[in-house]
């Protein structure tokens, strides 16, 4: 699979992924860890959630500077560009998704699923596209790599830091409790597995060992189960 195909399917994860956020928010069920703290900054601060995403995902992206030293790929630097991509398709879905108000419990349960499912399905092709990682990922790597710790233990252990971290702002700056609800842990809990899911059945492994979109092989091919990768959760 040639270098422009991966990003062309990196960008539809990002877009994928950038609506299941938007969704998961417009469910009022609570957010995904990963954007919980820049969801309550937006609540305190006269900024978009995009534009939060991005000034958090910087912070995340000096972290990675600054734990990794010397041994930092400068190619990690197009995680500048690609998250403002990023912001911008959570600021361009939420704007289409205005209108969806579920005023009923179970419209607003369903909205969530779909919002983790677009979530995941964002996730699994950004991981098969194996070009670059968004930033909030990118941190979680960078501290596993630097410590030798296991990145699924980290991913948690970083996810846990954010809730807390949304949960002690909003406290701070709005005086109540917002976004941080049974969506965030229902979001943090069946993520990973879905996206695991799409990557077992949207791609395939080829002859060298690397995960392919099972749509750009070639027919007569021999196909192979893709093996099941560390996948992270939003």
């Amino acid at each position: 699979m040639s270098i422009f195909k991966r990003y062309g399917i990196f960008a539809f994860g990002i877009l994928w992924q950038a609506a299941g956020i938007s969704l998961v928010v417009k469910s009022l069920l609570g957010t995904s860890p990963i954007s919980s703290v820049p969801y309550v900054l937006s609540l305190a601060f006269p900024y978009s959630l995009g534009e939060m995403t991005f000034g958090v995902n910087m912070l995340f992206l000096l972290g990675q500077l600054i734990i990794l030293g010397k041994r930092f790929d400068p190619v990690q630097l197009m995680q500048i560009p690609i998250t403002l991509v990023f912001a911008a398709c959570i600021d361009l879905t939420m704007m289409l998704f205005t209108s969806l108000q579920p005023e009923t419990y179970p419209l607003k349960f369903l909205l969530l699923l779909l919002g983790a499912s677009l979530i995941a399905l964002g996730v699994a092709l950004q991981v098969i596209a194996n070009v670059i990682m968004l930033a909030g990922e990118g941190i979680v790597n960078a501290i596993s790599q630097r410590w030798k710790l296991d990145f699924g233990n980290v991913k948690t252990a970083f996810d846990t830091t954010l809730v807390i971290t949304a949960l002690a702002f909003s406290l701070l700056y709005l005086d109540s409790i917002e976004g941080i609800r049974e969506g965030t842990l229902i979001s943090a809990l069946i993520t990973g597995s879905i996206a695991r899911f799409f990557i077992q059945h949207l791609s395939r492994v080829d002859t060298e060992g690397h995960l392919m979109l099972s749509l750009v092989l070639h027919p007569g091919k021999p196909a192979h189960p893709a093996a099941s990768p560390c996948t992270k959760k939003e």
